[in-house]
């Protein structure tokens, strides 16, 4: 029996049975054109279960030319609940055609090596554009495909939607004056600025006029805002995502000011704190398992020698969910 420190080889599966070691690898590699009964197939597979046998990864791969991996390069964006259901399903459908999915992102200052370069991927692609030092690495470590396609449009991502949609449901519910509650965090201060020119384009068009007021709250700063808006008349908030919308509800009740009688306040990402959150938070669904899978199809296009265009015409739904905050 061999150590529990040593890693279980085809040799050891080989020598606990008395059969050649060409037998046992034939078998657990499933190689085609071989005379061998399934009797001897199946104590082979029941033997290398037995003494924890795992197939060599690298070396497959080296046989192969395939490591079976699809490398996402991310932006240094945090992992937030809208960004990992998004992840969720593109590792779940490349999983389904036999790839696994692996994440990077180069932090600015980082001295890491990128992740391209000692794991061999079958195929890369980013959520942003490549800049010219990341291409130019790649092929000097001769990463074979890079999938080219941009990413997604903001009206592909349903996100030119969702402001829309929360714009358009205060002003149904007779709110006339809306500001727009942002992140401070530094890393998401274009697709902050985005969400609040989509809202306050929709304002302008509904109303006449843009958005009343706009800030970015924190912990610190949130009182001061909400009182301050409050007292200028803002009767709406369209928050850029969950979590800021539970930060403005949860400092306007503390502050007394009703929550939605005399604030409304929307949300975005439908993530649990929506629901579990009281008042619960009016919301945007996104289509996470399409944008998933549409990922995970530009990656298997690429793989396959399948042209990418046809998939570029592709739009995903986002679905207003109202609740008590509106």
């Amino acid at each position: 029996m061999p150590s529990p420190l040593k890693r279980v080889t085809a040799a050891d599966v080989a020598r606990a049975l008395g059969i050649s070691r060409a037998t046992v690898g034939y078998v657990l590699n499933d190689t085609p054109g071989q005379s061998i009964s399934e009797a001897t197939k199946r104590k082979v597979l029941e033997t290398a279960s037995s003494l924890g046998y795992q197939p060599n990864r690298a070396a497959q791969a080296l046989a192969s030319g395939s490591s079976r991996i699809v490398l996402l390069l991310l932006p240094d964006w945090p992992l937030d609940h809208s960004m990992r259901a998004h992840l969720d399903e593109t590792s779940l459908a490349l999983e389904e055609a036999g790839y696994s999915l692996v994440t990077f992102t180069e932090h600015p200052g980082s001295r890491a090596r990128p992740l391209w370069e000692t794991l061999d991927p079958d195929v890369v692609m980013s959520l942003t554009d490549y800049t010219d030092e990341q291409l130019a690495s790649m092929r000097a470590c001769g990463v074979r495909r890079v999938v080219h396609q941009g990413p997604p449009t903001m009206g592909q991502l349903g996100y030119a939607l969702g402001p829309q949609y929360l714009v358009e449901h205060l002003v149904e519910r007779g709110r006339r004056r809306l500001a727009f509650a942002g992140s401070p965090d530094p890393r998401l201060a274009d697709l902050v600025g985005e969400r609040r020119r989509l809202a306050d384009a929709t304002h302008r068009q509904l109303l006449g006029s843009g958005l009343v007021a706009g800030a970015d709250l924190n912990l610190d700063n949130a009182e001061q805002i909400i009182r301050e808006w409050v007292s200028s008349g803002v009767d709406g908030v369209v928050a850029y995502n969950d979590d800021v919308a539970a930060l403005v509800a949860g400092t306007a009740l503390r502050l007394g000011v009703g929550v939605p009688d005399s604030l409304a306040i929307v949300g975005h990402d439908d993530s649990p704190i929506a629901q579990l959150y009281f008042p619960s938070l009016t919301s945007i669904r996104m289509d996470y398992k399409g944008m998933g899978r549409y990922l995970a199809s530009l990656a298997l296009g690429e793989l396959q020698g399948r042209n990418s265009h046809d998939l570029t015409e592709v739009e995903f739904r986002a679905t207003l969910v109202p609740r008590e905050s509106s």
